[in-house]
C-alpha cells in the first residue's frame, strides 16, 4: 500500500492511500470517519488502522472520498514527523566523502551505526520549493531512503526491529556544505548545515511490499539522482552496511521510539555532490531541479529557489 498526504482544491489537507496510478482515497472520508484524517494519528494505531485501510482498496473511482490525482496536490507523506534521526550507513559514501577531504576512514565507524538529529519541523514534499539559505554557497542534495516507525518500543533488538517499521520512502537530506564544514570544526554537528529542509515522498510504501526484494542488509532497489535531468548519482540500497533493524536497535537503546518517528539511511554511494566532486557538477543554485528516484518508492522532485 502507498500512503500519502494530499491537499484538496478547498485547501484542506488529508491522509490518503493511492487507489491506482490516477486516483487517491481520502482515508477519513471514505471510511465515514473511522480512520484519522492525518498520517501521524493514523500511525499512532497503525496495526489496527491498516486493516481498515486495506478494505478501501476495493473502492471505485466513482465512490465517496476518491479523487483524481491530477485534482489534488501531494504533500510530504508525513508532514511533521515526531522526530528525525539520520544515520551514516553506506560505507562507500563515508569513505569517498572523507577521502575527498583528505581524511582516512575512521575504524569506529565499523563498530556501531551513528546518527544525528535534524529539524523534524522543516519537512518538504514532492514538487515543493527548497529555499537555499541566503548565505549558503555550497548547497547539496543527498540521496537516501527512510523508514517510518509504526509501533512504540524501547530497547528493541535488531532481530525484533522489523515489526516496528511501518514503511519506507525516499529522503533528500539537503545540506549546506559550507555551513557544515565550518560548524563541524568545533566538534559538533551537522546542525545548521542541515536544519533548513528535508524532503520526503511522494509516498510511504508499506514494508510488506519490499520483502521479496530483501538482499543482504537492505533491498535490491536502484537509487538514482538527477539534476536538471542529468543523471549524477546511481547506487543500490542493497549495498548498505548497517540495516534499518540495526539502526533501530541503536536508536532505541535506553530510549522509547514512537509511531511517526523517521530514520534515515544516510547517503548511498555517489549520492551527493560532496562525494562526486564539483568537477562533476557544481554546487546547486536557484533554478536547479533535483529528482531522486528509488525503485518502488517513486520520484521525489524539488526546485531550488533563493530566500525572499
Amino acid at each position: 500500500m502507498k500512503f500519502v498526504t494530499f491537499e484538496k482544491q478547498d485547501g484542506t489537507v488529508k491522509a490518503g492511500i493511492l487507489l491506482d496510478s490516477e486516483h487517491v482515497v481520502d482515508l477519513h472520508a471514505a471510511s465515514s470517519g473511522l480512520l484519522p484524517d492525518n498520517m501521524l494519528e493514523f500511525l499512532n494505531k497503525s496495526e489496527r488502522n491498516i486493516e481498515k485501510a486495506v478494505s478501501l482498496l476495493t473502492l471505485s473511482p466513482a465512490d465517496k472520498g476518491v479523487y483524481r490525482l491530477e485534482d489534488v496536490l501531494l504533500k510530504a507523506p508525513l508532514p511533521q514527523p515526531r522526530s528525525f534521526r539520520d544515520f551514516y550507513a553506506f560505507e562507500q559514501h563515508v569513505k569517498t566523502a572523507r577521502q575527498n577531504r583528505g581524511l582516512e576512514m575512521i575504524p569506529e565507524w565499523y563498530e556501531l551505526p551513528v546518527f544525528y538529529f535534524s529539524n523534524h519541523l522543516a519537512f518538504k514534499g514532492p514538487d515543493e520549493k527548497i529555499e537555499k539559505p541566503a548565505a549558503c554557497q555550497w548547497l547539496d542534495y543527498e540521496l537516501e531512503m527512510a523508514c517510518i516507525i509504526g509501533k512504540e518500543g524501547r530497547n528493541i533488538s535488531a532481530e525484533e526491529a522489523e515489526e516496528y517499521i511501518f514503511g519506507y520512502c525516499i529522503l533528500n537530506d539537503w545540506s549546506a556544505r559550507d555551513f557544515q564544514r565550518q560548524e563541524m570544526k568545533v566538534g559538533l554537528g551537522p546542525a545548521k548545515g542541515k536544519d533548513f529542509a528535508t524532503s520526503i515522498g511522494p509516498w510511504i510504501l508499506t514494508k510488506d511490499e519490499l520483502k521479496p526484494l530483501r538482499a543482504g542488509k537492505g533491498f535490491d532497489l536502484s537509487m538514482k539522482a538527477r539534476v536538471n535531468e542529468m543523471l549524477l548519482s546511481e547506487g543500490n540500497m542493497k549495498d548498505i552496511y548497517y540495516s534499518f533493524s540495526e539502526m533501530i536497535e541503536r536508536a532505541s537503546a535506553g530510549v522509547t521510539l514512537y509511531p511517526g518517528e523517521i530514520i534515515g539511511s544516510g547517503t548511498v554511494g555517489t549520492g551527493c555532490i560532496l562525494e562526486l566532486g564539483t568537477e562533476v557538477h557544481p554546487w546547486l543554485k536557484a533554478g536547479d531541479v533535483v529528482e531522486l528516484e528509488i525503485d518502488r518508492l517513486g520520484v521525489l522532485k524539488n526546485l531550488i529557489t533563493v530566500a525572499e
